[in-house]
């Protein structure tokens, strides 16, 4: 299936992992949300971790060049370091809904949130981001 990408932390542009991974590949870019998550800081990026009560995450709704898709669908699952039902993973893939800034349209979308045993850890003593925004974290 294929579907953008909500992206919140160094995949955003400006980021790091944007400029080796995703300039160029890319047809658009645009502000986004993610309800129904908190954000939290891990070590050098961040962790978004579904709560119903929670967010929303900023970030933005990244949508691939066609021809680029796939290799970057791998790509990206490598950064993340998931595997289809390792549990070692750090994050899992999964289809939500995020919101355009621009319009309020909900699109579904590809995000990398925190793994279940990842979740657990943070949801115990992990750091939250307050502002929901790996851009404006202190």
């Amino acid at each position: 299936m294929t579907l953008p990408f909500f992206v919140y932390g160094t995949l955003r542009p400006g980021e790091v992992n944007h400029d080796l991974l995703l300039r160029g590949r890319t047809r658009s870019e645009e502000p986004a949300r993610l309800p129904d998550a908190v954000l939290y800081q891990g070590p050098g990026y961040p962790y978004a971790v579904e709560e119903p009560s929670g967010g929303p995450v900023g970030g933005e709704l990244v949508t691939a060049l066609p021809e680029a898709y796939e290799g970057l669908l791998a790509e990206l699952d490598r950064l993340e370091e998931y595997a289809p039902g390792d549990p070692r993973s750090l994050y899992v893939r999964v289809e939500r809904k995020a919101v355009r800034e621009a319009d309020g349209v909900a699109v579904r979308a590809w995000v990398y949130v925190a793994a279940p045993a990842v979740a657990t850890r943070l949801r115990a003593r992990g750091r939250t981001i307050a502002s929901g925004d790996w851009r404006t974290r202190v």
